[in-house]
């Protein structure tokens, strides 16, 4: 079995709750959904979704760059939207963030997220 290690950066928000923001088992980094919290305050940020969508990948980057990696070394990515009609929006802002190869990726439309935001992005990243 392999060992597990926790990834904890301040570059990104406290979990709030019972997880990690990343476990790490040997090569492969299981990122935690993040939402659009500030990590310096802990609360959402002000603006609309696009602004939104940036701070979701700013704080998945800092816990990638925390477990050693990057965005690019993400082989999956999970999108969650409580309205799938931002999901032109998601293309969009990932697109300075990734560059091909681009991950696997899936996008679920749900009734309701944590703080009541709009998007919370998941990952998998392999070093």
């Amino acid at each position: 079995m392999n060992k597990k290690d926790v990834v904890q950066t301040s570059a990104a928000p406290d979990a709030i709750g019972t997880y990690s923001q990343a476990i790490k088992c040997g090569d492969t980094v299981y990122l935690s959904g993040q939402i659009p919290l500030d990590p310096a305050t802990m609360e959402i940020v002000s603006g609309d979704i696009r602004i939104h969508i940036h701070q979701v990948f700013k704080n998945l980057s800092a816990v990638a760059t925390a477990a050693g990696g990057s965005l690019q070394e993400v082989v999956k990515l999970t999108v969650y939207l409580t309205d799938l009609s931002n999901f032109p929006l998601v293309n969009e802002v990932m697109a300075e963030y990734f560059h091909e190869p681009y991950p696997a990726r899936a996008a679920i439309g749900v009734a309701a997220l944590p703080k009541a935001v709009g998007v919370e992005m998941e990952a998998v990243m392999v070093l």
